[in-house]
């Protein structure tokens, strides 16, 4: 196929997988559907599977779910150039990071083998970390080490010199995280038009989300200093730009920090007391400029991204509803669960 062919079928394929994502009326019923009609509606047998044990059907149902967005992330893949897949599997490559988080924090807390491995992803050959091999390395910092050899050697590298340098879970973690989106942004560089323009817009959401989020939380929650701080950004193409970023940081209070915002994020926060407000607002922002790459983009790859952040926020949700309702939580306080669900973050 042609590239102006390719791009027709993969925009047309996105459109129709796109009837997929929850109306919003289904979002209104979600928190008061009890397990058997969350069962029927979305064909999750294990939900009936009354001789399991909760955790076992809640991890049933988790893999399940994210089975069905890892399938539709590679059925997305088939007609894109290298360049289109690279940054799509490079986004689904987080989950591999997931893993690599449970698999620190594993070898942190000595966890049972088996205690480990129940909280990791099922992966696909190229998105997956070696894990069967990660099991073996003595401790932490044996572990980054083997992961140099791989696909993951950049995250993997600066990883460990942070924990050598400073052994805080925390920094850690925060490395494997900036790396991952540093990654993301060196991606779409090389596109060039309509696609590099819609893709900036896309990525830009969820740093402008993530970036006031952490330097909320670094400065006036851990205390670190404007230096620390800055260093842990990453810079957005849109709105927190390096030179927003190095101005909020020097700011000395939560309510200057959000005075100082660019439009729209400023309107969005002005009344906001605390992080978790925040949050929520920037959530419901995010979400609606990946509806709008969606709905408006000329760019197969960045509305097929687009779809795949939407569709993900939308499984996150059912497994809210469902982990909730295994929990023997009323509608409200599952509710109360739904609004703080954010595009691209996993609990796990």
């Amino acid at each position: 196929m042609s590239q102006v062919a390719d791009q027709a079928y993969l925009n047309t394929r996105v459109s129709v997988m796109a009837a997929r994502l929850f109306a919003p009326d289904l979002i209104e019923r979600l928190p008061h559907l009890p397990l058997s009609a969350l069962a029927d509606e979305f064909g999750l047998v294990a939900l009936l599977d009354d001789q399991a044990a909760p955790a076992a059907r809640r991890r049933a149902v988790e893999q399940s779910l994210f089975q069905l967005l890892l399938s539709e992330l590679l059925v997305l893949t088939h007609p894109m150039n290298a360049g289109e897949r690279g940054l799509v599997l490079d986004w689904g490559r987080k989950y591999a990071l997931y893993n690599l988080k449970t698999l620190i924090r594993g070898k942190l807390h000595d966890l049972d083998r088996r205690e480990i491995n129940d909280n990791l992803f099922e992966l696909p050959a190229h998105i997956r970390l070696p894990d069967k091999e990660l099991f073996g390395a003595e401790n932490v910092l044996e572990l980054l080490r083997q992961l140099e050899a791989g696909p993951q050697r950049h995250i993997a590298r600066q990883a460990r010199e942070v924990y050598e340098q400073q052994r805080e879970p925390f920094a850690l973690e925060a490395a494997i995280d900036q790396r991952y989106f540093i990654g993301l942004v060196r991606r779409i560089q090389v596109f060039g038009a309509p696609h590099q323009e819609w893709l900036r817009r896309l990525i830009s959401a969820e740093l402008d989300r993530i970036g006031l989020l952490w330097l909320l939380r670094f400065r006036f929650t851990y205390r670190l200093s404007p230096s620390e701080t800055y260093y842990w950004l990453v810079p957005s193409m849109r709105l927190l730009t390096r030179e927003r970023l190095l101005h909020l940081v020097d700011l000395d209070g939560f309510e200057q920090v959000l005075e100082a915002l660019p439009e729209p994020l400023g309107r969005l926060t002005a009344d906001c007391r605390s992080i978790a407000e925040v949050q929520q607002r920037l959530a419901r922002y995010s979400l609606d400029e990946i509806r709008l790459v969606l709905a408006r983009s000329p760019s197969g790859v960045a509305r097929a991204l687009a779809y795949l952040m939407l569709r993900e926020t939308d499984l996150l949700r059912l497994f809210a509803v469902i982990q909730g309702r295994l929990l023997g939580f009323d509608d409200q306080t599952i509710q109360r669960a739904l609004a703080q669900i954010e595009p691209g973050v996993h609990g796990s």
